[in-house]
């Protein structure tokens, strides 16, 4: 056995990023520092953010320096952006208003959206307006509203910003919210058909079960290094110390992916470089190879699986009249037949852990990606048997580690039932529209929509109010967006930099960061090791203010308070969430100091018992399917769907299906050349942080960085620091070359997040100057079934720019601002 070890890879990559960082421009002053924060006597105060813990350095009213928690077994440089948010370039600093609808009114010129001609008004000023315009839309009924604003929202357990927006609103009557998300619409949207559940959440089989067990594991469209750097709440960053120990234990690893990631290289795992889009053939290929060969575990599936025998005849061909061969499935992956019989031998030769990431259901038909995987997983049949099977969530919060003797930490603030002020009638649409479905609300109200077996109608919205999220971000097909932004008669946006979001709303409301405001949060979304206070490092800067307090002021002005805050100011609410923990910490006896003790101390460690160093999921259903059923129809993986089925969608069909993508590498129709990897970025949070000073450790000539193929770049005249265009008929940006054997042929990498700055804004087709991918990515739901995000179903092609390159602009101050 090899245990974990106690610290994690070595921290060569945080010191250079830390050093980039350091050399780049310095901390701007942070004035107002807060006093009754309990400081070290050097003047350092605990924090902690999506990014991980910190201490910040105060001296005469100024944070002047940042350095990690000293229980980060791997630290992450982009800690100092979360500081540096409460004083970038790209601060809202003021209530603002666009001028045309201040002096015009709801809907005037939406056209000058994006083009920075706001007037700063007063906060009583601003909150007039937006309680002026709420009561206007409520009026005509609760469906001209859309506060579906999502994002990560505001830091802390305290409250979600959005469910304190909708709270507000609900008060007011109800407004039209969304379900879902961008991250895993499809996977969310299969698994329970599939499984009973989402499956992707929660604790995992453990890493120390893997290191103990595991001959073979196989990362799929997964790298956990580089999302385990962030998360929900404060990050632990475990995952690293994992892939030491996996790497000291000689595991053997196989990582499917377009892309060579860290992970692959630390391990020195085989890479298969599929072609993007065909992994569901792969897996067909594989599956063809396990059932011709008898290689499937037949009585697993008799016992724990229904309708194997229809998806094998499909397989083979007796369905379809095609057959699933390697040979077939190598002409649209672009991997040898041969390495493909290969890994089906070594998927049922040893103890193998199928490893998912979410990238492929993030693509037209994305729901047919995780139900082949499990029904791979199944066919090899080793569900349940330690160290054996599949996981889709080992590249997130750490879903792998043990977890601590600890209470659980929930919030006492919940969005509450919609006031009926006046009824919904059906036909003026549905009260939730999934969240990818934005653009085609606003471009086809009242028509009908199939969602998941029912039909829907989209509802005529009015209005929208945005809070911790980048609308203008997260969508896909820029452009498309943007022009239906223009149907929207107001835009609010609650937030702390001025992101595109911000810069095409009507009214903007400053919000604070995590070190401007008071809450708590815990260590480790599975491990729980510890409870953070996150107090005020400095008083709220210019005029910001908390979103509970911006909540509170607007329901004073709406005559909702004080039923918005029962009464309660943001420091009770935190010690409200700390007693319940407090409550069931007495009751299990573990030990935790009382809230005085903690809010000085700024942080509570528990004890992480040996006995949860070893977890294996789905092991109950395998010991006994019939006393621990899964929640399906039949209590067992269902690899047909008869519910499914009776959908009749041709976009989804009842079993895991091969469906070619409407633009792909591998058809002869699609008009440009290269595939557009639009992954998460190394240093960001999605959007988050790209207007801070992290930009300088990975930005190129000033840009988002594009990453090309050493072939591909030639083929261009392109080198590594160019600036290019990335370009096909839905959008163009500017970026900057990375060329790179690290990515396959044929396929570009952009990273999602980066902030939208045309040239000139609402104007069709406008070049983004900084590298938006969302101006190139297609705005078509998966399908029927999900509705979800189709963001990695996207071509286009790179060109050397040539001439002076318009200057950046995203992350100066806008006018007036």
């Amino acid at each position: 056995m090899v245990p974990l070890p106690t610290h994690a890879l070595t921290r060569r990559r945080f010191l250079t990023a830390a050093s980039t960082l350091a050399a780049s421009t310095a901390l701007s002053p942070l004035f107002g520092a807060n006093p009754a924060a309990a400081a070290t006597p050097d003047g350092e105060i605990l924090s902690c953010s999506n990014f991980g813990a910190f201490w910040a350095k105060v001296e005469g009213g100024r944070v002047v320096k940042v350095r990690p928690w000293e229980g980060d077994p791997h630290p992450i440089a982009t800690i100092e952006g979360a500081v540096d948010l409460a004083y970038s370039p790209s601060r809202i600093r003021y209530p603002m208003v666009r001028r045309a609808w201040l002096e015009k009114g709801p809907g005037a010129e939406p056209e000058t959206r994006g083009r920075d001609d706001f007037v700063r008004v007063s906060w009583d000023k601003a909150l007039d307006l937006v309680a002026a315009e709420i009561k206007r839309c409520a009026a005509i009924g609760p469906w001209s509203i859309y506060t579906g604003s999502y994002g990560w929202g505001h830091f802390g357990r305290l409250f979600n910003s959005q469910t304190a927006l909708r709270r507000v609103f609900n008060l007011m009557g109800g407004s039209v919210g969304s379900t879902s998300n961008y991250s895993k619409a499809g996977l969310e949207a299969i698994m329970p058909y599939v499984l009973g559940q989402i499956d992707a959440e929660g604790p995992q089989t453990s890493h120390q079960t893997i290191l103990d067990n595991t001959d073979l594991i196989v990362f799929w469209a997964c790298d956990p290094l580089k999302d385990n750097h962030i998360s929900t709440n404060v990050p632990d960053h475990g995952e690293y110390g994992w892939f030491e120990a996996m790497k000291k234990a000689g595991k053997k690893a196989i990582f499917i992916d377009p892309f060579k990631t860290e992970g692959c290289k630390i391990l020195s795992g085989e890479w298969l470089p599929v072609r993007p889009h065909s992994d569901v053939a792969l897996a067909l290929g594989i599956a063809h190879v396990l059932i011709t060969e008898n290689l499937a575990d037949k009585k697993f599936l008799a016992d724990y699986t229904t309708g194997w025998e229809i998806f094998f005849d499909y397989v083979t061909g007796k369905k379809d009249g095609t057959a699933k061969t390697p040979e077939w499935a190598a002409e649209k992956t672009e991997i040898p037949a041969a390495t493909i019989r290969d890994l089906a031998h070594r998927f049922v030769k040893g103890r193998t852990m199928l490893v998912s990431g979410w990238t492929p259901q993030r693509q037209q038909h994305g729901e047919q990606f995780p139900w082949v995987f499990v029904t791979l997983a199944a066919m090899v049949g080793q569900i349940g048997l330690p160290g054996g099977g599949f996981c889709q969530r080992y590249h997130l919060d750490n879903a792998g580690a043990p977890q601590a003797d600890s209470p659980a930490l929930s919030t006492t603030m919940q969005a509450g039932k919609r006031k009926e002020t006046m009824p919904w009638p059906k036909e003026k649409g549905a009260e939730t529209i999934p969240v990818a479905r934005i653009v085609d609300m606003l471009m086809n109200p009242g028509k009908s929509y199939e969602h998941n077996g029912k039909t829907f109608i989209y509802p005529d919205v009015k209005m929208t109010y945005w809070v911790g999220g980048n609308p203008l971000h997260h969508h896909q097909d820029r452009n498309r967006q943007v022009a239906a932004w223009k149907k929207f008669e107001t835009v609010i946006v609650q937030d702390f930099q001025w992101t595109a979001s911000a810069r095409f709303a009507d009214i903007v409301l400053p919000a604070a960061t995590g070190l401007e405001r008071e809450d708590i949060e815990g260590l480790g979304v599975v491990t729980r090791k510890a409870y953070f206070a996150v107090r005020k490092v400095i008083e709220p800067l210019y005029e910001s203010k908390s979103d509970y307090v911006i909540f509170q002021m607007l329901a004073e002005k709406l005559g909702i308070e004080p039923e918005f805050s029962e009464g309660k100011s943001e420091l009770d609410r935190v010690k409200e969430v700390y007693a319940a923990a407090l409550d069931q910490a007495k009751a299990k006896k573990i030990p935790m100091p009382d809230f005085d003790a903690f809010w000085k101390a700024g942080i509570v460690e528990f004890a992480t018992p040996e006995k949860n160093l070893r977890r294996t999921k789905y092991a109950q259903f395998r010991e006994d399917p019939l006393l621990n059923p899964l929640p399906t129809p039949s209590g067992k993986i269902e690899i047909f769907s008869k519910s499914i089925e009776k959908f009749g969608y041709d976009d989804c069909p009842p079993h895991p299906t091969w469906l070619e993508p409407v633009e792909w590498l591998g058809s002869k129709a699609t008009k440009y050349p290269l595939h557009v990897n639009s992954s998460h970025p190394d240093y960001r949070l999605h959007s988050q942080l790209n207007g801070t000073k992290v930009r300088a450790i990975y930005a190129v000539a000033g840009r988002e960085p594009c990453t090309i193929n050493t072939r591909d770049a030639a083929a261009r005249g392109i080198k590594t620091g160019d600036v290019v265009r990335v370009f096909n008929d839905r959008g163009q940006c500017l970026a900057g070359a990375v060329v790179s054997d690290d990515i396959r042929p044929g396929v570009i990498q952009l990273q999602e997040g980066g902030w939208y700055d045309p040239v000139k804004a609402n104007e069709p087709n406008a070049l983004c100057k900084y590298g938006d991918v969302n101006v190139l990515t297609l705005d078509i739901p998966t399908s029927r079934l999900a509705q979800a995000t189709s963001a990695h179903t996207c071509m286009a092609d790179v060109e050397l720019f040539k001439g002076e390159a318009p200057k950046v602009s995203v992350f100066d101050t806008p006018k007036n601002g």
